[in-house]
Parts: structure tokens; sequence; C-alpha cells
């Protein structure tokens, strides 16, 4: 989801780009050289880094609370081996600089999400395996900073990310895809997880996308939040997608599921002290979102 606009900024700046991933390769963009890739596994991780320059590390084991929960192992696992073997990989193929995606699963529970607050706390209960999986990612950073004098890596923590490309499916879905998967369906009553109060830093995949580059060009070196700032009420993203889509169901908020922690925002005043500015309105890239979904994912079932 990240990745695509990546690219797509990555090609106005003239770059020639490789991207590795598990997924068809038949879905990547065009221009662009593909490598399906396993980057748990040390030969293609070492492969999908020989010759470049920069490596933007956004592979990931992604899923619902619910997911998150029944498979703690899969997310556990599958974040770790990635981490560490495209760190690895990265410095043994002399990569100039290398952008480590990190998460708001770091944090402990708090009002707002402080970068220099992560150490002295243990991530939320709701994200324990995954959390840990990322902190270890970030530990590894900082070791190879010690060890090897490599000065150019970078962190960022992205927010709620949502936008085109993202994961519809009814399984591993977060919250704006799972609602926009639903309401597009017109399913009445509209089941919606936890009680609607729950507040969240949602932010565009563009701008995190756009905040990664940021990041990378000017070599920060503390760890960076990507999000809007913003606490946006889950009950509020429940109006936006219906008004969108342009039906009245029975809203159902089922506090019997799992819905994370009540408040999950982050604070950026750091990336906007270095020039970070989101650009797309929740309200816009919600619509965005739905019209991609729309023409691109429900077309090909008709």
């Amino acid at each position: 989801m990240i990745g695509r606009h990546l690219v797509d900024l990555l090609k106005e700046k003239s770059a020639v780009i490789r991207i590795a991933s598990l997924d068809d390769p038949v879905n990547s963009p065009s221009g662009v050289e593909y490598f399906q890739s396993d980057l748990t596994q040390k030969v293609q991780a070492l492969t999908a880094c020989e010759g470049m320059d920069y490596v933007f590390q956004l592979a990931c084991v992604k899923g619902s609370p619910k997911s998150v929960k029944e498979n703690p192992a899969t997310f556990f696992d599958g974040n770790l081996l990635v981490n560490i073997q495209m760190l690895r990989a990265a410095h043994q193929q002399n990569v100039e600089r290398y952008l480590f995606t990190s998460s708001l699963a770091v944090y402990s529970p708090a009002e707002l999400f402080h970068e220099d607050s992560v150490w002295k706390t243990f991530p939320s209960p709701n994200d324990t395996f995954a959390g840990w999986a990322k902190r270890m990612g970030e530990l590894q950073v900082e070791a190879y900073r010690k060890q090897y004098g490599w000065n150019t890596i970078q962190i960022v923590r992205p927010g709620n990310t949502y936008g085109p490309f993202d994961c519809f499916d009814e399984e591993n879905s977060m919250v704006i895809p799972s609602l926009i998967r639903k309401a597009v369906n017109k399913e009445d009553p509209l089941v919606v997880w936890g009680d609607g109060t729950q507040k969240r830093d949602f932010i565009h995949a563009r701008d995190v996308a756009l905040g990664m580059i940021l990041t990378m060009e000017k070599g920060i070196a503390a760890p960076i939040n990507l999000g809007s700032g913003n606490p946006y009420m889950l009950r509020d993203v429940v109006n936006i997608i219906i008004s969108n889509v342009g039906y009245s169901p029975k809203v159902i908020y089922d506090s019997s599921q799992p819905s994370g922690d009540p408040v999950r925002v982050l604070d950026i005043s750091r990336a906007r002290s270095f020039g970070f500015n989101p650009q797309i309105s929740l309200e816009d890239g919600i619509s965005q979102t739905i019209k991609w979904y729309q023409e691109s994912i429900l077309r090909k079932f008709k």
C-alpha cells in the first residue's frame, strides 16, 4: 500500500527502482524491476539489496487485531526475520542509506505517542508480539550504527495508514478498509468492532511515502513519527464512509470484539520540524480509497 505510492514518487525523481515482494508480479507497477521474493531468506534478501544505493524496508506481516491475537507467532516470527535479514543484507551489499519502517505498535498506551518515550515502557498488551518484533528491528539499527559506524539508517513509525492498494479481505483488513468493504457491499446492519469511541491517528499512504522520502533525503537519525497528529474518533470515520457510499444502515458497535487501545495518536512535531506536512485530509482520503476499491477490486469480480 505505502510502497505503491513510494514507487510513484521515486519515479518522479527518475530513480532506478527494484521492488522485492511476495506479491504476484502481474500486479506490479510498470517501469520498475520486480523481484518476487521471500525476504525472510538470506540469499533472497541479499539479491534484493544488490547494487542498490537506498533501501526502503517496508516489508512486514500485517493484520487485524483479531489476526494478531490469534496468530502471535506468525506476526512475531515474520516481522523479526524480515527485519534481521534485510538490514544484514543491506550492510553486506554496501547500501548507502537504509530506512526501517517501524510501527506505532512499539508504543505503550498513552494519550500521545512521543518518539523518545519508547524505551521507558513496554508495548501495549494488544501489540505485545508485533510491538516487540518492531522494537527489535529498531534495536538492530542501533547495533549497526554502533558497531559499523553506519549512521545513514533512518527509522520511521507510521500511524494508522490507509489508502488505495490496502488489504480489504475479511480476515486481515484493518479498520478503514474493513468498514469500506462492508459499506460498499451495503451491509445492514453495519457491525463495527469496539464501542466507536476509539481514537486513531489515520494517515493516507501517500503522505507516509512523502515522509519516508523526506526522512531519507535529510538523513534524520532520530526516529520519526509519521501521522496526521489528529485524534479521529472511529464513530466519525464510520459516518464519513457511510456518507460517501450513500446509504443509511443500522450501525451496531460490538464491544465484544478486539478493538485495540482506546487512544493511539502520534506526536508529529519532530517530523514537522523537518518539513513534513500531511497533504490529504481524512475525508478526501477516504473518498479516494472508496473510489479505488469500487473501480479496482469490485470490477474483478463482475
